[in-house]
């Protein structure tokens, strides 16, 4: 017998030797469903939850998805400036949010949260022209752009120049990609 006979030989016996009965599935052991429509959730609605949820490091990222799918689009882009601002980093913020005014002009949270970055950074004058804006793109329907713009109009106006504080600002989540200065740090 050659070696070629024996290894068809050898191969038939392991095959005659394996078990062919299946065991017992039990009642209510089912393999999960699979959804083949291959939909997934949104990741720009998922960043949105998680900047809601406080937990801008797992925003960020989602965001990145997000652009990653739909494009730089200025909500995205808007998101990851805010995701930046809520984690300290001012000048990636800054310059994030002003890239998001460049990609849609008309994009009202965009220029606010562009102006509570440069409220943070002491830039009252020019917050104050950002929250303008927000505020004439919006139409006034927004609280939080309005009491945005009263607060860097009060800081300005007082006393016809801003009047440096030492305290930093703390900042609102007032929905999902718009943010309000709180209000106990102005007169």
């Amino acid at each position: 017998m050659g070696r070629f006979s024996l290894i068809i030989l050898a191969g038939l016996v392991l095959t005659a030797c394996t078990n062919t009965t299946t065991a017992p599935v039990s009642k209510g052991a089912t393999m999960p469903a699979i959804d083949l429509r291959g939909e997934s959730v949104d990741p720009l609605a998922v960043a949105h939850n998680l900047m809601a949820a406080d937990q801008p490091e797992l925003a960020l990222r989602a965001y990145y998805r997000a652009a990653a799918t739909a494009g730089a689009t200025a909500d995205v882009l808007t998101g990851v400036g805010s995701a930046n601002l809520r984690m300290g980093r001012l000048g990636q913020a800054e310059q994030i949010l002003r890239q998001a005014i460049v990609a849609d002009p008309e994009f009202a949270p965009a220029w606010n949260n562009l102006g509570v970055v440069l409220m943070e950074k002491g830039e009252i004058s020019e917050a104050k022209e950002m929250f303008r804006r927000a505020y004439a793109l919006d139409s006034g329907q927004s609280d939080s752009i309005r009491e945005n713009l009263r607060t860097a109009i009060a800081q300005t106006e007082t006393t016809g120049y801003y009047k440096e504080t030492t305290s930093s600002y703390e900042l609102i989540s007032t929905s999902s990609n718009t943010y309000k200065l709180a209000d106990n740090q102005f007169p």
